[in-house]
Parts: structure tokens; C-alpha cells; sequence
């Protein structure tokens, strides 16, 4: 009887929660230009594995400044592990991409960009995304993994619910309310990108 109750609450127990999911849309100088969507699909006793995308579509047109980018992230974690990243890009200058894959003992990384290239392995295991900052506040972060350079952000909080991502030269604003990220600002030397929740 045991066995029938079993295989009977099988299915129930096996089938996919439905992913957390947060919209966003993406601003120029007042314009809406794209959108944004962040997902993540917790495990199940079926896929033991964290599956989160971040998913940017773009299309700017202002005077001579033309930009297509369309990209998506893909994140597989498991046991609190970034066990495998990918990072698919096209854009108008072109088709891109970047993978980091836990081999074992190390991270190989490899990043092919737009005006960007980088190659390298990391021993210590990946815990914390750019990507994850889309589902609550940094608390305790002091850096996040970019997957798309397949290097890190150094992460600072700023005013009450505010930190500062940076790096390189490059810094990103994230805002939260309640814990949840409203408000994204990419600042760019032409024009800052805001991201904001719908």
C-alpha cells in the first residue's frame, strides 16, 4: 500500500514549480528601448539544480547612435554552486559569447564580446551572480559574479537599500524596495541605462 501511495504522489512531487520571474523595462533618456526579464526555477527532487536566465532585448535609435543587443544568461547552481554559466549575445556588431564551467577543481572561463576578450580558470567556487541581485538585495556580498565578462563586480553598499557594482572602470547602481530590485542604473558614457520594474 505504501508503494501504490508512492507512486501515486510521484508525479505531484516531480513536476516543476513555476519560475520566479521579474520584468523590467529598459530606459534612454526617458525612452523605452527594450526590456529585461530575470527568471529562476528552484530545484525540484527531479533536477536538483538552480536554473536562472537574465534575458535583455534592445533596440536604440537617437540621431546616429544605433544598438541591437539581444542576450541571455543562463545559470545552473547547485548546492549554493555556480556549476555551469552561459552568456549568448547578438547584436548589430555581431554574435557573441561567454562560458564559465566548473571542471572538478577549477572554473574555466572564457569570454568572446564585443571589443572584449578574456580567458581564465578560478579555483575558488562561484556563489554569487550579477544575475542574483535581480532576486534580492547583496546583504553580505562583497563581490558578484558578471557573467558576461566572466569576472567579478566588487560590491558596495551605498545609501540604505543602494550598492554600487564595479568594476573596471565600469559602475552599475542597484536599488531596492523591500528587498526587491526596482531599479537598476548602467552607467554609460553616452547615456545611462535604466532598468526598472514593471
Amino acid at each position: 500500500m505504501k508503494h501504490l501511495l508512492l507512486l501515486l504522489l510521484l508525479p505531484i512531487f516531480s513536476q516543476a514549480q513555476t519560475p520566479e520571474t521579474r520584468r523590467y523595462a529598459i530606459e534612454v533618456a526617458g525612452l523605452r528601448v527594450g526590456t529585461m526579464t530575470a527568471t529562476r526555477q528552484l530545484p525540484t527532487p527531479a533536477n536538483p539544480e538552480t536554473i536562472s536566465t537574465l534575458t535583455s532585448d534592445v533596440q536604440v535609435d537617437i540621431l546616429f547612435y544605433h544598438l541591437v543587443i539581444y542576450y541571455k544568461v543562463t545559470n545552473y547552481m547547485r548546492g549554493g554552486q555556480l556549476r555551469l554559466s552561459t552568456v549568448d549575445a547578438r547584436t548589430n556588431q555581431g554574435n557573441f559569447s561567454s562560458r564559465t564551467e566548473w571542471k572538478n577543481d577549477h572554473y574555466d572561463i572564457v569570454a568572446n564580446q564585443y571589443k572584449y576578450k578574456y580567458k581564465a580558470t578560478e579555483t575558488k567556487p562561484i556563489r554569487y551572480t550579477v544575475t542574483d541581485m535581480f532576486f534580492g538585495e547583496p546583504t553580505g556580498q562583497n563581490r558578484a559574479f558578471a557573467e558576461y565578462f566572466g569576472d567579478f563586480f566588487v560590491v558596495k553598499p551605498g545609501k540604505p537599500n543602494r550598492y554600487q557594482a564595479i568594476r573596471d572602470g565600469r559602475e552599475d547602481e542597484y536599488q531596492y524596495q523591500n528587498g526587491q530590485l526596482v531599479t537598476l542604473i548602467k552607467k554609460n558614457p553616452l547615456k545611462n541605462f535604466i532598468i526598472r520594474l514593471l
